[in-house]
């Protein structure tokens, strides 16, 4: 007898449909077929031992199970439920009539429980653009795809609530709806604490830098001594960071999801994504990669933060990955098995010291670095990397005595997050039909559409460009820079006083 089981299966954010055949006839051996890697080679075990636990078996019999199309891998533990329906459906142990409008996915522990599953969102997603009606996924996983509409989701905790819910017996009581894990909604940004703008004293030039930076989704580089504040003040650009919009919230989910990295019960994420790799991170770890690839940090951070803390010490290559993923908004990872795109419209914030010592130009005459030791240093960021940067700010350190003055009531970050938004509400609006959401990602025809300053500020920016030797991606930075303080006075017009501040944030103090 021969049962079809619906399932799915991710190649990158990418998703393909696979039937699980199984066919049960005389005889009396055991062939899994389809491309399944190892991991679902090793469901046969776990299916076995579940289906007695649940007063099942699998049958003495010749049993062909075909993950089909057999032209993909099939990769992962989310393959152990479809299989063993398949097996008692084909074996005459259940009676399933509808079980094909279903698509399925699921773990099995040895007790029957079922864990969470990667990928579980942009599969739910497929499964409506594909024509199904329903779907089982296990509990933990189910308010994802919860979210996506025309889809009836069922979550289940065991293997026996799964045989419930396709015997028909009171299916409303596994019936996920929209917005019932709200109370476990992902918030990535809540995950570790932050600074609050109010507890950096002083630094004002640096805190307007950031406020425009953020304002406009422009990469910053912020550079000062050991103990100037500037790390604490790229964390505190979690607190600035305006809300996902459902659209922004959907594409982080799903990438969060196919990562693995949905925490169990989580819905949509809520809030943009800062992740901070540590120096030492490889690679494939920060661009993405793996046998079967997997998203890395820049992906992880799309439509939020990447935190470079002491730039320098991270590894040329791995900084030098960066600029293609930094120009297209997205990474291509080419491997033998397959080639997946990810997207990775990202901020960058980064920080570094003035000199290997940290102490050049503080004032106190503390560094003794010398000459080649400083230029060895700053050789560790290439020039095309820093002309990726739309904004550098050098922060020197505040004296004890303004720490210690508590006459200082600095604004509390909740006061830049509202500026923040209203600035971002202007330009989702003037961009609405151009496909993007920020300043920083104008092309050059939007940029010649809304960017062009008037004579005066033209003036001095020829000027400028000249004195100062810019590219053309320096000016187009300076540009849209001028444009976000613009838009953050409110002025339709780009004026030489927003040229002028946009200049200031340009000049490199590295």
């Amino acid at each position: 007898m021969l049962a079809r089981v619906y399932s799915a299966v991710c190649v990158g954010l990418d998703v393909v449909t696979v039937t699980v055949e199984t066919d049960v006839s005389p005889g009396i051996s055991f062939y899994l077929v389809g491309l399944p890697d190892s991991s679902v080679r090793e469901s046969r075990q776990r299916i076995a031992v579940v289906l007695s636990h649940c007063g099942y078996r699998i049958p003495g019999r010749k049993i062909i199970i075909n993950l089909a199309p057999g032209d993909i891998k099939k990769v992962g533990t989310s393959f152990d439920l479809p299989m063993a329906l398949g097996i008692l459906s084909a074996s005459g142990q259940i009676r399933a009539e509808d079980i094909e409008s279903f698509v399925i996915m699921g773990e099995l522990a040895l007790d029957g429980s079922l864990r969470p599953c990667r990928g579980v969102l942009p599969v739910a997603m497929h499964a409506v653009r594909s024509g199904f009606s329903r779907g089982i996924f296990p509990i933990a996983s189910a308010g994802e795809a919860a979210e996506v509409e025309g889809l009836e989701v069922y979550g289940a905790s065991s293997f026996k609530d799964v045989l419930d819910i396709l015997s028909g017996r009171d299916r409303i009581s596994f019936r996920v709806e929209r917005g019932r894990m709200s109370s476990c909604a992902f918030n990535e940004s809540s995950c570790t604490e932050y600074a609050d703008f109010s507890d950096i004293v002083g630094h004002a030039f640096a805190k307007r830098a950031v406020e425009t930076a953020v304002s406009g989704g422009h990469n910053i580089l912020l550079c000062g001594s050991p103990g100037s504040g500037k790390s604490m003040l790229a964390s505190a650009v979690r607190g600035i960071l305006p809300p996902l919009s459902k659209e922004e919230s959907v594409e982080c989910t799903m990438i969060y999801s196919v990562a693995g990295e949905m925490p169990a019960g989580a819905g949509l994420m809520t809030s943009r994504p800062f992740r901070a790799p540590h120096h030492s991170a490889t690679r494939a770890s920060l661009i993405g990669g793996g046998r079967y690839p997997v998203p890395g940090e820049i992906s992880l951070a799309h439509n939020g933060v990447l935190f470079l803390d002491e730039m320098p010490e991270f590894r040329r290559d791995v900084l030098e990955a960066l600029r293609q993923p930094l120009e297209t908004r997205h990474v291509q990872i080419s491997r033998s098995a397959c080639k997946t795109v990810f997207p990775s419209s990202f901020m960058l914030v980064a920080t570094m010291n003035p000199c290997p010592c940290g102490y050049s130009g503080d004032g106190t005459g503390r560094c003794m670095c010398p000459a080649s030791a400083v230029s060895r240093y700053f050789s560790r960021i290439s020039g095309p990397m820093l002309d990726r940067f739309d904004m550098f700010v050098r922060m020197d350190s505040v004296n004890a005595g303004s720490f210690l003055d508590t006459r200082e009531k600095p604004e509390n970050s909740s006061s830049v997050l509202s500026r923040v938004c209203m600035v971002r509400k202007v330009q989702s609006e003037r961009f609405s039909a151009e496909g993007i959401h920020v300043n920083s990602g104008m092309a050059a025809s939007a940029l010649r559409r809304y960017c062009m300053p008037d004579a005066s500020a033209s003036s001095m920016l020829a000027a400028a460009g000249k004195r100062l030797n810019l590219s053309v991606r320096a000016v187009s930075c300076i540009l849209k820079v001028a444009r976000t303080i613009a838009d953050m006075e409110g002025s339709e017009k780009v004026l030489d006083v927003h040229v002028a501040e946009a200049l200031s944030y340009r000049v490199p103090s590295v």
